[in-house]
């Protein structure tokens, strides 16, 4: 088994002040006992990725993007190509986020053909994938959520295996509401079975859960077999919670 992934999602959040009291927070905090059960990251808006370039090089803080584009280049204003991403270092780009299919009309064929950009540009994706209340209540979880890694897997055919996938249950983002242990594990172990299927290399895979995880419930989503690290979104915004949530993934987990 390998490291967890710790990825924190600071979504429309930050400002150059704020953003550097927090990472030198981290960075004093990120122990080695920390950084020996988890490899961690941190999701800012593109205007702070040259900061993050900046100040977190050769460091085990690890960086990424929230969002690029389907496209390399061209007449796309306000579009972020993934090569422009890599130009900042970018190891990572969440992508298909519940906002963004929300709030963008983004669907899992654009989702799709974003991951194939980023993987072009050597970007690891992070794909998300969940259901909706509405969904969950009507017994679709696993429909949607295979749907959606469907198109993903589809797109990117023999890349699969160098995908992350983020399960983030709709009705818990931002609503303080977690899927219990039993809930998210059920999915996780979907997810990776849909993997299996898909690639010979699946074992390189992490699937990530990212509905409001926090240094309460941390440890117990952690310690499910299936469930790899956490996408976290507000509780990466404060150095104490987040460092907690590190320290939360199993020692055992390092072992590869």
């Amino acid at each position: 088994m390998t490291k967890k992934l710790i990825v924190g999602n600071w979504k429309m959040n930050g400002s150059l002040a704020t953003n550097a009291g927090l990472l030198q927070a981290l960075l004093a905090g990120l122990n080695d006992d920390a950084i020996a059960v988890a490899d961690v990251a941190l999701c800012a808006s593109s205007p702070y990725l040259a900061q993050l370039q900046t100040l977190l090089q050769g460091t085990a803080l690890g960086w990424g993007a929230q969002d690029c584009s389907a496209h390399d280049s061209g007449a796309y204003t306000g579009e972020v190509a993934a090569a422009m991403l890599r130009d900042f270092a970018c190891r990572y780009v969440i992508l298909g986020h519940s906002e963004r299919r929300q709030y963008h009309g983004e669907n899992d064929d654009l989702v799709a053909q974003k991951a194939q950009r980023a993987l072009a540009a050597g970007i690891t994706p992070i794909v998300c994938v969940g259901e909706t209340l509405a969904d969950r209540e009507a017994g679709r979880t696993e429909f949607v959520v295979k749907r959606q890694l469907s198109a993903v897997i589809h797109a990117v055919g023999h890349c699969a295996s160098e995908i992350v996938v983020a399960y983030e249950p709709v009705w818990a983002i931002g609503t303080g509401r977690t899927a219990t242990p039993e809930q998210a594990q059920a999915v996780h172990a979907v997810l990776r079975s849909q993997l299996k299927a898909a690639s010979a290399h699946s074992s390189r895979n992490r699937i990530l859960y990212g509905g409001s995880m926090n240094a309460a419930n941390a440890a117990e989503l952690l310690s499910q077999p299936d469930i790899d690290g956490g996408l976290i979104g507000g509780a990466s915004l404060k150095a104490d919670e987040f460092l907690s949530i590190i320290a939360s993934c199993p020692l055992a987990a390092a072992v590869i």
